[in-house]
């Protein structure tokens, strides 16, 4: 098999037949429900996309000479890391930015895990061939991902082993000769009901001690696997039509708690067994965190463009260019956009061959990226909201403009100074579907915790951040100070 297209993607989401809970029902035909009908023919249409434009998206196979999707690509070189950027960014700029977890997210990360065998061989020798052939099955399938990295949040201030209910967390129960039996329950799996297969692995952030082995694994199974369940949340698509709900009625990813009841993972399928210390080095140590940084931050250009795009066309249609506190909120969008073109900029051309003979990106830009984003993105909402202002609650539905009584009024009370009212309105549901909404709110909330706690992540930034350097500059700067025959004093 090759790349798929949206039609192959579609077929293999319903003969898989995920157990899918939402709403208080099973779900028969994902497909087909209204929660998820929209969000899988997005996923149709990045599939189809692949191959409207393969000479960017797509690459040949080292192993079967196929067009696989270049987001599982070994990067090699950085054209390779240019050419892999490209690529995410079609997939980003189909929806936005707004499908955080479109299949390459996931892509660049099992690729990492893939080609870092001697790291997965710690634990045992078969754990890195299974890495290895895990990566190639879903590159040369095609597969679509979900993933899940973390526990419930019942006593956050204890470790699994401590908690009241010790079973509550997916833990191992028990080891034969097929392989590893999960019970319990993991957060948070987005896409989890329309996509082919889920990875669990450790958390990008949290670290546990030996206590919590049995909690501590990673491993590979299919989503319609026995016992394995996706508990929904409520969906975020109310059925309305794309013209009324923009984003909602098409990008609403749908969010999922994970039960294993009794899951066996079979040994081929498992990377990492009851040992916290290779979980706590894996993102690490793998470089998995560098690459699937590299695609956060290519999404999030792309968000950032589209959200820019979005405050440039309120600013027209309604003619508030001339305002000066106006410029100033849309400057701040711009720089910001600047600032994470310049992070990718280095964070490319800074980069390195690593261990496992990847070209890996400087981590350095794309960890302060990381760290920056998630805070700014609540602002560029923000800004949204504020130039927006009362517009965004005056706004009618599709449906008012087709009225033949109250419809040409729609479109005279409705117009702005450079826009029709129907194209106005548009315009402003679709601001009102980044900024208000619950998609949208959804959205900021995503960001805000995309890669974990942005008050831990800043801890972990400043413990690992190389700091002597600058306390060194200060050092040898009062030196001259204290030593009046030091070779640069009182120049």
């Amino acid at each position: 098999m090759a790349a798929r297209t949206g039609q192959q993607y579609l077929d293999a989401l319903t003969a898989a037949n995920n157990e899918v809970w939402i709403h208080g029902e099973r779900v028969e035909k994902v497909a087909e429900h209204p929660a998820f009908r929209n969000i899988v023919q997005s996923m149709v249409n990045l599939y189809d996309l692949q191959h409207e434009k393969a000479d960017k998206m797509l690459y040949t196979s080292p192993t079967t000479g196929n067009q696989v999707g270049l987001s599982f690509i070994e990067p090699k070189t950085k054209e390779d890391l240019f050419a892999r950027r490209e690529m995410i960014t079609e997939w980003a700029r189909y929806s936005g930015g707004m499908m955080g977890r479109s299949p390459d997210y996931l892509n660049t990360s099992v690729m990492s895990f893939g080609t870092a065998g001697s790291f997965f061989a710690q634990g045992d020798p078969r754990f890195a061939e299974n890495a290895r052939n895990y990566y190639e099955y879903c590159r040369e399938n095609d597969i679509s991902l979900t993933h899940t990295l973390i526990h419930p949040q019942a006593n956050r201030s204890k470790m699994q082993s401590e908690q009241k209910d010790p079973y509550l967390s997916a833990r191992i129960v028990e080891k034969n000769a097929d392989g590893i039996v999960v019970d319990g329950c993991r957060l948070l799996a987005t896409l989890g009901g329309v996509t082919d297969e889920i990875v669990v692995f450790p958390s990008t952030l949290n670290k546990a001690t030996s206590q919590d082995d049995p909690y501590a694994f990673a491993f590979a199974i299919p989503n319609n696997t026995p016992g394995l369940k996706f508990m929904c949340r409520e969906s975020f698509d109310y059925g309305r039509n794309q013209w009324d709900h923009p984003l909602g009625a098409r990008f609403d990813e749908s969010d999922a708690i994970v039960v294993f009841d009794k899951v066996l993972v079979p040994w081929e399928r498992v990377f990492v067994c009851e040992s916290t210390d290779i979980c706590n080095r894996t993102y690490v140590e793998t470089n998995a965190v560098v690459h699937m940084t590299h695609q956060v931050v290519a999404k999030n250009i792309a968000k950032t463009e589209f959200t820019l795009g979005v405050i440039l066309s309120i600013i027209d249609a309604i003619g508030i260019e001339q305002f000066q506190h106006v410029k100033e909120k849309a400057s701040e969008v711009m720089i910001a956009l600047e600032v994470m073109r310049s992070h990718m900029y280095r964070a490319e051309h800074n980069a390195a061959i690593d261990k496992y003979g990847n070209m890996t990106p400087d981590f350095a830009p794309l960890n302060a990226a990381r760290n920056w984003y998630p805070k700014m993105y609540q602002r560029i909402v923000e800004i949204i909201r504020i130039l927006g202002s009362s517009g965004l609650m005056a706004i009618p539905t599709e449906a008012d403009f087709d009225h033949a009584e109250i419809g040409p009024l729609m479109h005279r009370f409705n117009q702005g100074a450079n826009i029709d009212g129907y194209d106005r309105v548009q315009l402003y549901r679709l601001a009102w579907d980044i900024a208000i909404s619950a998609f949208g709110n959804r959205q900021a909330l995503y960001e805000y915790y995309f890669f974990g706690d942005p008050v831990r992540m800043s801890n972990v930034y400043y413990d690992m951040y190389n700091k002597q350097p600058y306390k060194d500059l200060v050092t040898e700067f009062l030196s001259r100070v204290k030593n009046p025959n030091h070779k640069y004093a009182g120049v």
